[in-house]
């Protein structure tokens, strides 16, 4: 495994914003992903090409949507994302993105929890 901890969450940050941000991902997953995917977001299908199929449509039906990485936090072969999702007609996520990485640094595995942000909130603290 490797243990460069930061070039770890660099490369998840980078595949994270070419699939998402840049609507690529087919690239983003020639380019970070081991040989092996499991995704345990029920809205996708497991595997690499479920992953692809899911984010074309998202990329054909929301082309403006973006995310903003908050915060990287790397630990073993896991890397955390704490993004904030913004997409069209004012809804927007706080997310949390959890990838497990093989031993040559690629992706292997995605978990994921969203919530929308509210409009109001009992506290002055925001979401990030």
């Amino acid at each position: 495994m490797t243990n460069d901890l930061e070039q770890n969450k660099k490369n998840v940050i980078a595949f994270y914003e070419m699939m998402f941000n840049d609507c690529e991902p087919a690239k983003a997953i020639e380019q970070y992903v081991g040989d092996d995917y499991i995704q345990h977001n029920p809205d996708v299908e497991d595997g690499k090409q479920g992953f692809i199929d899911y984010f074309i449509k998202m990329a054909d039906e929301y082309p403006v949507k973006s995310v903003v990485v908050k915060r990287a936090i790397a630990e073993g072969n896991h890397v955390v994302l704490h993004c904030h999702q913004i997409w069209p007609e004012g809804l927007e996520y706080a997310g949390m993105d959890i990838f497990r990485l093989d031993e040559k640094g690629k992706i292997v595995e995605h978990w994921d929890v969203l919530q929308v942000i509210p409009d109001h909130s009992k506290n002055d603290n925001g979401m990030f």
